[in-house]
């Protein structure tokens, strides 16, 4: 008990820096943007060289990676409502597959009409469900890409499953995969599968991942009734 309350207060803290750093960032990056600003529209010829658009890259993706860190620090905040699991997860998954059609992965779901209701919030839910099916997507690099999303009613609560048949993951990157900052993607941040994680603890669930080099991923959610 006396561990859980140490974790818990380093992990309040440790939120508590991120706040403190992500506000310091913004307010600099707010003026370095407002200047650039003011200099395409006093000197527009400078928005044609190649060095003009690396730094606005690069100011997107700072910012890009505070937004992330600012749903990292809010993904255990959630307002539960009663809600539909079967109508809920069908919205998510028909939002979700233009996307994968445009790709080309096939995308199948197994959502029974009948599933329990359950307090969710709704919005935290639909981010980590997307993170999940992002990620599947991400790992997906071949032609015969596919996805299955299922969901169903299990002792105590409700099962979701996604899996993929993408490039899978290693002993170490499993043993990562919810761990703040660490990625093994070009240009990733670290932290979707950590908000992910978050946001299914704070519905008192749980999140475990099984993975094979070469041949997939899948994704286990736990949400009790």
């Amino acid at each position: 008990m006396q561990e859980k309350n140490i974790i818990t207060q380093s992990k309040k803290e440790f939120q508590s820096m991120l706040s403190t750093f992500s506000h310091e960032i913004r307010n600099p990056l707010a003026l370095i943007t407002s200047e650039m600003q003011m200099l395409s529209d006093s000197q527009p010829q400078l928005c044609f060289n190649e060095h003009w658009d690396n730094i606005m890259e690069n100011l997107n993706y700072i910012r890009e990676l505070l937004d992330e860190l600012s749903r990292y620090q809010n993904a255990g905040h959630i307002s539960l409502v009663q809600t539909n699991l079967s109508i809920c997860l069908d919205r998510i998954t028909s939002s979700f597959r233009p996307a994968l059609d445009y790709l080309g992965i096939s995308f199948e779901t197994d959502i029974p009409r009948d599933l329990p209701q359950i307090s969710l919030d709704q919005t935290k839910i639909r981010q980590a469900l997307f993170n999940l099916l992002r990620n599947a997507q991400e790992s997906i690099q071949h032609t015969h890409g596919k996805i299955f999303f299922s969901a169903s009613a299990v002792p105590d609560g409700v099962q979701i499953t996604i899996s993929d048949n993408g490039c899978g993951m290693t002993e170490d990157q499993i043993e990562n995969a919810f761990r703040p900052f660490v990625t093994y993607k070009p240009g990733g941040t670290g932290l979707g599968l950590a908000v992910t994680r978050q946001i299914i603890e704070a519905h008192q669930g749980t999140l475990c991942v099984e993975s094979t080099p070469k041949e997939g991923t899948s994704f286990y959610i736990f949400l009790p009734g």
